[in-house]
């Protein structure tokens, strides 16, 4: 799968968003068009980590999955549970932490897409529209967690679909995810042109050697790992 998924991925139409709630994107349709190869069904047990607008669980629920979806931002669960109304889907949306709120619980799939944007703060942002792509300096603070979390959130047999940018190192994900006993591989690719928050820290980011000079294209990468 290659940047063509993107024009042909499908995603609820007509989802509403509340202020400062990060709406479906590039890195949104890779990710459904990944989701599209998966076999769901009425048995399925599926965990989005991050659900913004609730996009990618309404996806998954409209083919029969039972989805609970979490988001840290309160915004962003009122407007998932809203837009299920609408849709008339049924979805469990939590508030809080991925790995508080699935405590002792596995799940046959892991959809998630997390924060990645490097920052020049480490710190990550506890409020506003920030918090759905600040990811400490690296772009990893998030990803990092997931990975290690993923053995305790997955079934045997279980996958694992993450989407993130390239320039947090895709290779690391894999080794983090390979280092927990997952068969981890990038399934997809796709270039985009840099969006605002990138452009806006191209001098920081070319001097964290993360960008090259004059870069306009960002390569995002889909993470597929299956629990053994």
């Amino acid at each position: 799968m290659s940047c063509s998924a993107l024009a042909g991925s499908t995603l609820p139409a007509g989802l509403i968003a509340l202020p400062g709630v990060y709406r479906p994107q590039a890195d949104t349709r890779l990710l459904a068009a990944a989701l599209d190869h998966e076999d769901l069904g009425p048995q399925t047990d599926v965990l989005e980590i991050g659900t913004g607008t609730g996009a990618l669980a309404l996806h998954a629920a409209g083919r029969g999955a039972h989805v609970t979806a979490v988001d840290v931002s309160w915004p962003a669960v009122v407007t998932a549970r809203l837009n299920a109304l609408r849709r008339r889907l049924p979805l469990r949306v939590l508030h809080g932490d991925f790995v508080a709120r699935a405590a002792r619980r596995s799940f046959d799939l892991v959809v998630a897409n997390p924060p990645y944007v490097p920052a020049p703060q480490a710190r990550l942002p506890s409020h506003g529209p920030e918090r759905a792509w600040d990811a400490g300096l690296d772009g990893r603070a998030v990803i990092d967690r997931i990975c290690s979390a993923a053995p305790a959130l997955l079934r045997p047999g279980g996958t694992l679909l993450m989407v993130h940018s390239a320039m947090c190192g895709a290779e690391e994900t894999l080794d983090r995810l390979n280092r927990v006993q997952l068969a981890a591989e990038v399934t997809a690719t796709a270039s985009i042109p840099w969006g605002p928050v990138l452009r806006s820290r191209r001098a920081w980011l070319e001097r964290q050697g993360l960008a090259a000079q004059a870069e306009q294209l960002e390569a995002l990468v889909i993470i597929r790992a299956r629990h053994l």
